[in-house]
């Protein structure tokens, strides 16, 4: 059975809920850890008054007993605490009332899903589309992201990220152990290595939402310990590296993404590209480079996965760009909503997990069973393989 996942829930609605399927017998399910995992998405510079207010949490309701995941589908649920505040204007039951009372959306806001989902899904009231179409949606990405991170901490495979760039500021770019990498990224407000571009970046921060703007910028996840093998050649949508690229880009707000050095390699010549093969007897088959990112022909290749991706500046800004009236078709500013002035840190995070759950995904396709025994005991059989080769 495929790994897989669905979500529902609106942003001002009373929950938000998953459904996994597929998930192995008898893996431990550590709640703690998946709880400072939605912390983390919470964390950063730049963020909002929403973040004040929620205090995410999973609550699991199926699929889980004393601990440890039953093989049966998992549901979760994390609950909205604004809800609170918006229980008479998001009511399932009709209410009655005026459209300001209602807060209905009749102003679609450039760049947001608004007029394009009015449009597809014939809503008058923008806020319906608004409400599914928000990012808050990515809180239960990261709680199913969590439980596949778990599942692949269960044989060694491990992940951090780190911002690379907010706006017009770059961090120095180091190579660092995956643990030094995720406790100093942990202990930044804006989840980067180094101390003085956390003071530059957070100054720089303050001087756009004084502007009343909003500013992206350039994250990284990196994955060690993947083994060799995961994702194929043999069809287009079995390559491993192009499903992690379908979903960084399908998280809010990402317009790009690229796989070790991405673009660069449009650049330099292919001698400069290409990661050289070595053997050795402790190390078996390895690489001189990993300038793929882990990848050759769609299919890992034993070396770090490196991910990029890169969010745009959040479209609702507190000094509204001009947009249409659907009711009156009358030129006028964009009605805004709470927002983040960056939301980069938090990005960042949500990344690590979407790409956790694409690599759990494929790493289950190719040494799934129905208990985390059995999968111990397929990819114990692999290696062995390996190392016979």
């Amino acid at each position: 059975m495929s790994l897989r996942y669905l979500t529902a829930g609106e942003t001002h609605g009373p929950q938000l809920t998953a459904i996994v399927e597929g998930l192995p017998s008898n893996m431990k399910v550590d709640f703690e850890e998946l709880n400072f995992q939605l912390h983390r998405r919470q964390k950063g510079y730049g963020r909002g008054r929403r973040m004040q207010i929620e205090k995410d949490t999973a609550e699991f309701v199926g699929g889980i007993r004393h601990g440890y995941t039953t093989g049966a589908p998992v549901a979760l649920v994390v609950e909205n605490k604004d809800w609170t505040h918006w229980r008479n204007i998001m009511n399932i039951e009709p209410i009655e009332g005026t459209d300001e009372e209602k807060r209905r959306i009749h102003r679609p806001r450039p760049g947001h899903a608004d007029l394009n989902g009015g449009l597809k899904y014939n809503l008058k009231d923008l806020r319906n589309v608004l409400e599914r179409s928000s990012a808050r949606e990515t809180t239960v990405r990261v709680a199913v992201g969590a439980i596949a991170r778990q599942l692949l901490a269960e044989f060694g495979i491990q992940i951090a990220g780190r911002v690379l760039r907010i706006g017009e500021i770059e961090a120095p770019y180091e190579e660092l152990p995956i643990e030094e990498l995720r406790s100093r990224t942990e202990a930044s407000s804006v989840r980067v290595t180094d101390p003085e571009t956390e003071k530059k970046m957070e100054a720089y921060i303050d001087q756009i939402k004084k502007d009343g703007d909003s500013i992206g910028g350039i994250v990284e996840c990196i994955v060690e310990g993947v083994p060799v093998g995961l994702g194929s050649y043999v069809q287009y949508d079995r390559k491993l590296d192009g499903r992690i690229a379908q979903a960084v880009m399908s998280i809010n707000a990402f317009k790009g993404v690229e796989i070790g050095i991405g673009f660069e390699a449009g650049t330099i010549p292919g001698s400069q590209v290409h990661d050289e093969i070595l053997y050795s007897e402790d190390k078996g088959y390895h690489r001189a480079s990993n300038r793929l990112g882990g990848f050759e022909g769609g299919v890992t290749n034993g070396m770090p996965v490196v991910v990029r991706g890169v969010m745009k500046p959040i479209p609702t800004l507190y000094k509204p760009l001009q947009s249409v009236d659907i009711d009156t078709k009358e030129p006028f500013t964009a009605q805004v909503e709470r927002s983040d002035a960056c939301a980069v840190p938090a990005a960042s995070v949500v990344m690590e997990h979407v790409v956790a759950w694409e690599i759990a995904k494929a790493f289950l396709e190719k040494f799934g069973g129905d208990s985390i025994e059995e999968i111990r005991a397929n990819l114990d059989n692999y290696n062995a393989q390996l190392e016979r080769y």
